[in-house]
């Protein structure tokens, strides 16, 4: 199944001029990691804490571009640069799902939308994840197999910000699309347990 996972090879392509001149300036992949991971903790808290100014949300969109860039940012300094460490490939993968789960969650206390959808919605991303990372461990590759990889989920909710942000996503709809997302979740871990298994055969 397609996922928006697939354009990162364009995406690292318009970011490597920056990328260089990161490295050139002393910044690691390590800091990256930390620093997107440590926005996003501070920009969930912030929604929650504010949540009754929905116009906040509009921030979620634009975080999410920015911290796809620096998602991918970290992973060519590492592979280009010589950086790469057993220590960032905890972080990286780690990081990820706590930043998930920070800028997600706000959105199960929004008035109208239903609070166990998302919490169920953020517990099937971590699972997803998780099967992606034993990929390597049953002597297959890491699997970012779609529909609803990590890249996807960003692009969902960045929408389900803006509508919010811009008050013209009712509640019902948001739990439609909270639904979806669930499905499609279910779908990815299939997927992802599903070709990890045949590759190892």
């Amino acid at each position: 199944m397609p996922s928006i996972y697939q354009l990162k090879p364009r995406f690292q392509a318009l970011l490597r001029p920056s990328v260089e001149r990161l490295h050139a300036r002393g910044v690691t992949a390590n800091q990256v990691t930390l620093a997107a991971a440590g926005v996003s903790l501070l920009l969930g808290l912030l929604l929650a804490w504010q949540v009754q100014a929905t116009w906040l949300f509009l921030l979620v969109p634009l975080w999410m571009l920015l911290r796809m860039a620096l998602n991918a940012i970290d992973g060519m300094l590492a592979r280009e640069f010589g950086q790469q460490s057993t220590l960032g490939a905890y972080l990286n993968e780690l990081c990820d799902v706590v930043a998930d789960a920070a800028l997600y969650l706000p959105f199960a206390l929004l008035l109208g939308v239903s609070a166990p959808l998302v919490v169920v919605v953020v517990l099937l991303a971590v699972i997803s994840e998780y099967a992606g990372v034993m990929g390597p461990l049953v002597g297959a590759s890491r699997r970012y197999d779609g529909p609803m990889g990590k890249s996807d989920r960003a692009f969902v909710f960045g929408v389900i910000g803006a509508g919010v942000g811009c008050a013209v996503l009712p509640a019902s709809w948001i739990n439609g699309l909270l639904a979806v997302v669930l499905l499609l979740s279910l779908y990815t871990l299939y997927n992802r347990v599903r070709h990890g298994l045949s590759e190892t055969r």
